[in-house]
């Protein structure tokens, strides 16, 4: 009978805003209890971001990606292997989080890390095409996708500003970015994917932000900015955040467009830009 072997594991869980606490597991890393560190050592990340996506539109699976890159290669390094943990353990608690350490035995170590990843991180087979239908008519990346297209067929895509930083005109380290940007003699028309079905609490907290630097935009560039926030075609028009976000762009003359708009948008900045 093969001897079981003691093993630890803990999760990566991606967290973007602790405020709101609403954690996905994308990862797990188990490794051999005791012995010299030479032991089992094994990583395991998703490759499927169906489920972050839903609870976290704009989430950068570039970085998470790079991230597990170097979290597998140092992982299968012994020399490096204990530095990574304990830096892991002691200061990782931005968007990235640890779950508390778990203790099992397996005869198997690298067969038992694949079952408790599908059980505890893989979206289940029966939500993935619920997830699916979601991810296709609504969230920021869907609603960015579709502008970009429409830009693309008007002809004009390559002559928009893209990610337009914010920090230019808030301060250093504003993540904000504004998807799509043209700027006219006296007015800078900006563009922004904003969900109002996925993400509804950040429709909010956009509207707020973008009171706050609109007029700065205007003193620095001389130009009056205009922004046009192109949400879903379909959302909860009675939901508390929904109703809240629209009034507070009214107020702040902020245009909210349905991404069906979106021809006609494109079409009217291939005249204003004269081509």
């Amino acid at each position: 009978m093969t001897e079981k072997r003691q093993l630890e594991f803990f999760l990566l869980r991606y967290v973007p805003n602790a405020v709101r606490d609403e954690p996905v597991n994308i990862g797990l890393v188990m490794t051999e209890s005791g012995g010299d560190g030479g032991g089992f050592a094994g990583v395991h990340f998703t490759k499927d971001w169906r489920r972050v996506r839903c609870l976290h539109p704009d989430v950068d699976v570039e970085w998470i990606e790079a991230l597990a890159r170097e979290v597998e290669a140092r992982m299968a390094s012994v020399a490096d292997r204990a530095l990574l943990l304990h830096q892991m353990s002691d200061s990782w608690s931005n968007a990235i989080q640890l779950s508390p350490v778990q203790h099992c035995v397996a005869e198997d170590p690298a067969r038992e890390m694949e079952r408790l990843a599908k059980m505890l991180i893989e979206t289940p087979p029966m939500l993935g095409p619920l997830i699916e239908r979601k991810e296709k008519t609504s969230g920021v990346p869907w609603i960015r996708a579709a502008m970009s297209k429409a830009f693309e067929d008007a002809g004009v895509w390559r002559l928009l500003t893209r990610n337009l930083l914010a920090a230019t005109y808030s301060v250093e380290g504003d993540p904000l970015k504004f998807d799509f940007a043209y700027a006219l003699d006296r007015e800078l028309k900006l563009f922004q994917a904003v969900s109002f079905a996925a993400r509804p609490q950040d429709a909010v907290e956009f509207a707020l932000h973008y009171a706050k630097i609109a007029p700065t935009i205007e003193r620095l560039r001389a130009q009056k900015p205009v922004l046009t926030a192109v949400v879903e075609d379909s959302y909860d028009a009675t939901n508390d955040a929904v109703i809240f976000a629209s009034a507070l762009m009214k107020e702040e003359n902020i245009r909210v467009a349905r991404v069906q708009e979106m021809p006609g948008i494109a079409e009217v900045a291939r005249r204003e830009m004269r081509l």
